[in-house]
C-alpha cells in the first residue's frame, strides 16, 4: 500500500576535487530532509520542486496522478558547492516514488538518470544518490548514451574541512568565466590527477592524495568571485592538508585531511578573516550511505 507521507535524507556533496571537473564528487555527512505529503488540492508547487514533480510525472506516470505537498530542511548550506541543488530534486524524487509506488512503475537507476539530466552533470547527483566517493563519464560520444559511474565508499579517517563564506554563488555565474580551450599541457596535467585521485580513493592510500588536488580547468578563472582564494586553500596546506580545493562551483573552500584538523580549520578562518570575508567551518567526513527513505 502506498503511503500518504514519506522522509527523505539526502547528503551534501562535493564535487570536481580539484582537476576532476565534472567527473569527480563525493557525498558529505550533512543532510537535507525532504518531507512529502499526499494532499487533495492545496498550494501547487512552484519553482524547482514543481519542475522535478513535472519531470518525474511526466516520465514514469503520465499526468500528474496525486497533488502532494513538499517541506524541505537541513543543514545543508545553499549555493556554497555543496549540492543542494541535488537534496532537493532527489528528496522530491525519491518521495514521489515512494508515495505513488502502487501505480507508478519506476527503478532506482531510473531515478538517479532522471536526476543526472535535471542537474546536467553527474557529479554531485550521483555521490548524493549513492553516498561514497564516485567518478563519473559520458558512457559513449553519443549523449543519448547517457553516463556510466563508478563509486567506492570511504574510510573515516579521511576528514573534510569545509569553510563556508557568507557568500552565494550560483553554479551559472561560475560556469560563465570559463574559458573555450585551455592550453594542451594543462589538459594533460588535469588528466593525470585526476586519474590518481581516482585511483587512491579506489585503493584507500589517502596519504598519497598530497598534492594531486592542482587544478588548471576551473580554479584559476573561478578565484576572482571569493576574495583570498588561493591564500586560504594554501593556508590549509601549510597547516597539514593533503591538499584544497574549490567545493563544486563555490563558494565552499575544502581541504582533505587525515589529522591536524585544529590547525586547519584555523588557519583558514583566520585567512578569511584577513581578506574581510565572514565565514565558517564544517568538519565533515564521507557518507557513505547515500540517499536514504527515514518513514513513510
Amino acid at each position: 500500500m502506498s503511503s500518504s507521507r514519506v522522509l527523505v535524507r539526502v547528503p551534501a556533496s562535493t564535487s570536481n576535487l580539484g582537476p576532476g571537473f565534472d567527473c569527480l564528487g563525493l557525498a558529505l555527512n550533512v543532510y537535507n530532509t525532504t518531507q512529502i505529503s499526499r494532499v487533495e488540492g492545496g498550494q501547487q508547487p512552484r519553482g524547482m520542486i514543481a519542475e522535478t514533480a513535472a519531470a518525474f510525472f511526466q516520465r514514469f506516470g503520465g499526468e500528474q496522478s496525486f497533488g502532494f505537498e513538499a517541506r524541505i530542511e537541513g543543514d545543508i548550506p545553499v549555493s556554497r558547492g555543496l549540492g543542494s541543488s541535488v537534496t532537493v530534486r532527489l528528496g522530491i524524487l525519491m518521495g514521489l516514488a515512494e508515495l505513488g509506488k502502487d501505480s507508478i512503475s519506476v527503478t532506482r537507476e531510473q531515478i538517479l538518470d532522471l536526476l543526472i539530466e535535471l542537474e546536467g552533470h553527474p557529479d554531485n547527483a550521483v555521490p548524493s544518490f549513492l553516498g561514497g566517493f564516485a567518478v563519473c563519464a559520458r558512457a559513449t560520444d553519443d549523449p543519448k548514451d547517457g553516463f556510466v559511474y563508478t563509486r567506492v565508499a570511504v574510510k573515516p579517517e579521511l576528514t573534510f574541512v569545509t569553510l563556508v563564506p557568507d557568500l552565494k554563488l550560483s553554479t551559472e555565474t561560475a560556469r560563465g568565466l570559463l574559458p573555450r580551450e585551455v592550453p594542451f599541457r594543462h589538459a594533460v596535467e588535469n588528466a593525470q590527477r585526476a586519474a590518481r585521485i581516482t585511483a587512491l580513493f579506489c585503493t584507500g592510500e589517502y596519504a598519497a592524495l598530497r598534492g594531486l588536488f592542482v587544478d588548471h580547468l576551473h580554479q584559476p578563472f573561478r578565484q576572482v568571485l571569493i576574495p583570498g582564494f588561493a591564500d586560504i586553500l594554501a593556508a590549509a596546506r601549510e597547516a597539514g592538508a593533503l591538499g584544497s580545493f574549490l567545493s563544486g562551483a563555490g563558494s565552499s573552500l575544502m581541504a582533505v585531511t587525515l589529522d591536524n584538523v585544529e590547525a586547519i580549520s584555523q588557519a583558514m578562518l583566520e585567512t578569511a578573516k584577513r581578506h574581510q570575508l565572514p565565514a565558517r567551518v564544517l568538519v565533515l567526513r564521507a557518507d557513505n550511505e547515500g540517499v536514504k527513505i527515514l518513514d513513510s
